[in-house]
């Protein structure tokens, strides 16, 4: 028997972000899985993507000096213009659920951290970006998440220092509003999901048709 389908008034937007190893990903993925099988139609994005400029990101952020700031900022951001154009507004368009792993919160903390101006990071993202319905930030210290990260293969740990971490977690410790919600990284993964769940659920409540 075919599950139900259950649409939206309009398209729905939820960011995952934190600094590497907090779980994001593992969240993003099963809260995927959940909203699926609740009939929902939802679909996952990541950034970096794998589109031309994500790979360029992957292939040389790892390197030392790969990379200046200045030009990890300016790939960061043609791939999110990517991303933002043929991925996120498409499935908005279309009223699905998007669930998205990371987006211009990890420009800001991560590329803010390395000296790129707040404001100019703002101000590009405001011309580029689709603003998130939610976004949750899991916390975690940096010396737990490079713990958690450390069997990752090398080009997937673009940032892995101890002290740069503990600044990338601080900005993203700042972050504010009504619709971000910060979590204890540190908690039991399914305590975790059922917040984030939960919080998802009661807000698009208010858009099923």
């Amino acid at each position: 028997m075919s599950r139900k389908q259950r649409k939206l008034s309009r398209g729905f937007l939820v960011v995952l972000e934190g600094i590497d190893g907090c779980g994001k990903s593992t969240q993003a993925k099963r809260l995927v899985r959940a909203l699926r099988h609740k009939g929902f139609d939802t679909v996952l994005f990541k950034e970096p993507t794998q589109g031309r400029w994500g790979r360029q990101i992957k292939e040389k952020a790892g390197h030392p000096n790969g990379l200046t700031p200045k030009q990890e900022f300016e790939l960061f951001q043609k791939d999110r213009k990517q991303n933002v154009e043929l991925n996120l507004k498409p499935a908005l368009e279309k009223k699905k659920i998007v669930v998205l792993d990371r987006y211009y919160f990890s420009t800001i903390a991560y590329q803010g951290a390395k000296g790129i101006d707040i404001h100019k990071i703002k101000r590009q993202n405001s011309e580029i970006a689709v603003s998130p319905d939610l976004v949750f930030i899991l916390d975690v210290d940096a010396r737990t998440g490079l713990d958690r990260i450390k069997d990752r293969q090398q080009k997937d740990r673009l940032f892995e220092k101890e002290d740069y971490l503990q600044e990338v977690r601080k900005r993203f410790k700042s972050f504010a509003g009504e619709n971000i919600v910060h979590l204890d990284g540190n908690a039991s993964r399914d305590d975790i999901f059922l917040k984030i769940k939960d919080a998802v659920m009661n807000r698009i409540n208010g858009f099923i048709i």
